[in-house]
């Protein structure tokens, strides 16, 4: 799929808990094409075709390419973020670019899928979960830890992917009570054919893919949301 750059407006910034921001876009002129799984780059500054393209971030599309809207979920962390919470207001116009990253792109819906996700991690999956073609996938699971129950923010979504996929399992881990996710327990539970898809933090997704790799899953079955 061709990388295409979109200018976009603000149509609404959540702020559901103090760290934590939802942004929703909408396309000026033509409509996003991308597909579950991927992310965009997004500059908060006017391209100019004449110049370089303008500072931004990547984040992952959390919305379905079903929609006409593509939703990002950030936290401030740093000062493009820090700007990010400042400017970001309904109507504002910013350019996106996308998409980029091919998570779910290669067939995996034929076996069995396990989703294993920290925190906000969560959200490229959410493109699946809510899209039509998470319906092909074979008794997929998710194991998902949050920080508390306020970190939870997306019952919605999995309830919708749970209607499209009945086969749909979920395994949420409130870690503050439960503790952490426990990659070894996960493999134990799924097996070393199963396809993992792990996403969330940066020395997680270190540790449990040299994990499971220790326990014998196959490079081609350890896929990571790990762009940043």
């Amino acid at each position: 799929m061709i990388v295409k750059k979109y200018r976009s407006e603000v149509v609404s910034v959540e702020n559901p808990i103090p760290d934590i921001r939802v942004v929703t876009l909408r396309p000026l002129e033509k409509a996003y094409k991308y597909n579950p799984g991927q992310f965009l780059h997004l500059a908060l500054d006017e391209f100019d075709p004449a110049r370089p393209w303008p500072e931004s971030r990547c984040f992952s599309m959390q919305s379905s390419p079903d929609q006409d809207t593509i939703k990002i979920t950030f936290a401030t962390k740093g000062k493009f973020t820090e700007r990010m919470a400042r400017e970001l207001a309904p109507g504002k116009v910013v350019c996106v670019k996308l998409p980029y990253g091919d998570l779910f792109s290669s067939g995996q819906d034929e076996g069995k899928a396990v989703f294993v996700a920290g925190g906000t991690g969560i959200t490229p999956f959410l493109s699946l979960f809510t899209s039509a073609a998470f319906a092909a996938y074979k008794e997929p699971r998710l194991y998902f830890g949050v920080r508390n129950p306020a970190h939870h923010l997306y019952a919605a979504d999995l309830e919708k992917a749970g209607a499209l996929n009945p086969s749909f399992r979920q395994t949420l881990l409130n870690e503050e009570k439960d503790g952490r996710l426990d990659i070894r327990k996960i493999f134990t539970e799924n097996g070393p054919a199963a396809v993992y898809f792990i996403s969330g933090p940066p020395a997680m997704i270190r540790s449990f893919k040299a994990q499971l790799a220790a326990d014998g899953v196959p490079p081609e079955n350890i896929r990571t949301d790990d762009w940043e």
